[in-house]
């Protein structure tokens, strides 16, 4: 008999995830909405199951991520130095990752430590990619650019870059002596290197994202946001584009090449398939889907010993009661906050840092909503929960500012991180300000609404205010801070929320109308 004869094309799996941030835990976040209903997604053991099925349909497969792998993560993962997140993605077989903002949340040598490992840990066995990251004396990136894979005879080049805004969203001390380049640049220059070594696809992970206006987790309706202005620059080499960042789903293809995002949390697996030619190892076709990280399936047994161990391990520290809450308090997402970009939470955590620095001159108090990652239900609140909300690790900063200086740090609350797009600072209670979109960019705060305790701010006049250390170091492009004089340095953020819910339980859900929007 002849034998059978064997398919011309080869085919490539590629498994990516993006926005991990050690969810190792189905949990409160790990949500999705399938056929109109809200089912609970995610968690390291379903996310190992639902990989490893897929790998089955084709066993050449790698599993790459699109960054933030830790940072900004529960207790689980961050009370142990993320080092429970790498072991997550280790366990799965993880092949390779780019670098994120996140990464960088304890300082680049910590990011360094988790990849190479130290006597007490042995390091990622996966890749970590960094191409637009540079030591500012040398030039050089801090961790390879590229990885080439080789799978089913063919090879596959991966190309590292995070977000070139980075330096402002992660504390400055972190990242000294490092510069971030521009993404476009860098993917199409080391492209090229990529093609002069005969690689057969080359795929951007690539650490920013957008957003899409359908309902669909696998959609592309209006596709909008910085990285398909990145994906329309990029050079024709470029096959494939894994992204992240914003947290949002979408399966896009533009120019040809598919675009995608998961989510955030691991629940969502981005499914690329590459064919190739056989003979020519020619690429030849693209496919790409988001498949949906239910848990409806068994959990994976070794991810679930991993889980346990860490649980039980953070159990003591985790559910220990800090005080009680006498309503929900949200604030992590922009659906809890008001039109004016208020929240309960927002307030409270406010309030606190307010309360924790009085000793230090403190008036007013500004907190960043992208340092709240959780929101509070009603009833006990353990420190695992509050943890959540607040696990960036923070110091306090008082510094003084104009009441001049006070109306441009409020002004840079709009158009970022870009047009139209606005991070409303939570205010503690006391002040008060106004706010009219449509006005012009520099004067959409009304300078006669902002009061501290029913007084007029007055340009020239000095307050002091407390902010976190990554807002006092120009965080989130709120670069007036910097500019703040006579500055104290405080507690721990997380601290000064634990004992204003010690002191205050049970605590009451805080009005809001401190922060009014006049226009539409």
């Amino acid at each position: 008999t002849k034998p059978p004869r064997q398919d011309r094309n080869v085919r490539v799996q590629l498994l990516g995830i993006n926005d991990y941030h050690g969810q190792l835990q189905p949990g409160t976040p790990g949500m999705i909405t399938l056929g109109g209903q809200r089912v609970p997604a995610g968690g390291a053991p379903f996310l190992a199951t639902h990989l490893d099925r897929l790998t089955a349909e084709n066993p050449n497969t790698l599993r790459v991520s699109a960054g933030d792998n830790i940072g900004a993560s529960p207790l689980i993962s961050a009370l142990f130095r993320e080092q429970p997140a790498i072991e997550s993605l280790d366990a799965m077989d993880f092949d390779v990752s780019t670098v994120g903002n996140h990464e960088f949340d304890k300082g680049y040598r910590e990011l360094l430590r988790l990849q190479n490992g130290d006597d007490e840990f042995a390091g990622a066995r996966f890749d970590y990619l960094a191409a637009n990251v540079v030591k500012a004396s040398t030039g050089r990136p801090i961790l390879p650019p590229y990885a080439i894979e080789r799978i089913g005879g063919v090879r596959v080049g991966f190309i590292g870059v995070t977000l070139e805004e980075t330096p402002t969203i992660v504390s400055a001390e972190g990242i000294e002596g490092l510069r971030f380049l521009d993404e476009v640049e860098t993917i199409n220059r080391y492209a090229k290197e990529l093609r002069d070594r005969d690689v057969g696809a080359i795929v951007a992970l690539l650490h920013q994202g957008g957003t899409q206006r359908g309902a669909s987790y696998d959609g592309c309706e209006n596709p909008t946001g910085p990285v398909f202005d990145i994906v329309k620059d990029l050079s024709r080499r470029v096959d494939v584009v894994f992204s992240g960042h914003t947290h949002q789903a979408y399966n896009c293809r533009l120019g040809g090449r598919p675009v995608v995002s998961g989510l955030s949390f691991g629940r969502l697996i981005s499914d690329v398939d590459l064919t190739f030619d056989r003979r020519t190892r020619d690429l030849i076709a693209t496919r790409s889907r988001n498949v949906p990280v239910t848990q409806d399936v068994a959990p994976d047994p070794e991810l679930a010993a991993l889980v346990k161990r860490y649980e039980e391990a953070a159990a003591a520290l985790a559910s220990r009661v800090i005080g009680t809450a006498a309503g929900d308090l949200t604030g992590s997402g922009s659906e809890t906050r008001t039109p004016a970009g208020e929240s309960t939470l927002g307030n409270v955590i406010a309030d606190a840092q307010l309360a924790a620095t009085k000793v230090n001159g403190a008036q007013i108090a500004l907190m960043n909503p992208g340092g709240i990652r959780a929101d509070l239900a009603a009833g006990e609140v353990t420190f695992g929960e509050a943890s959540a909300v607040q696990p960036f690790g923070n110091s306090l900063t008082t510094l003084t500012l104009t009441g001049e200086q006070l109306r441009a740090a409020l002004e840079q609350q709009f158009d970022n991180p870009s047009p139209g797009a606005n991070r409303i600072l939570s205010v503690s209670a006391g002040f008060s300000y106004a706010w009219d979109a449509s006005r012009p960019a520099g004067s959409r705060v009304d300078p006669a609404s902002i009061t501290l305790d029913g007084t007029p701010v007055s340009p020239t006049a000095t307050y002091r205010v407390t902010v976190n250390s990554f807002l006092a170091d120009g965080g989130d492009a709120f670069t007036t801070f910097v500019s703040g004089t006579d500055r104290v340095g405080g507690g721990q953020d997380l601290d000064a929320l634990e004992a204003y819910l010690r002191e205050g339980s049970p605590l009451a859900v805080p009005a809001l109308g401190r922060i009014v929007r006049t226009g539409p």
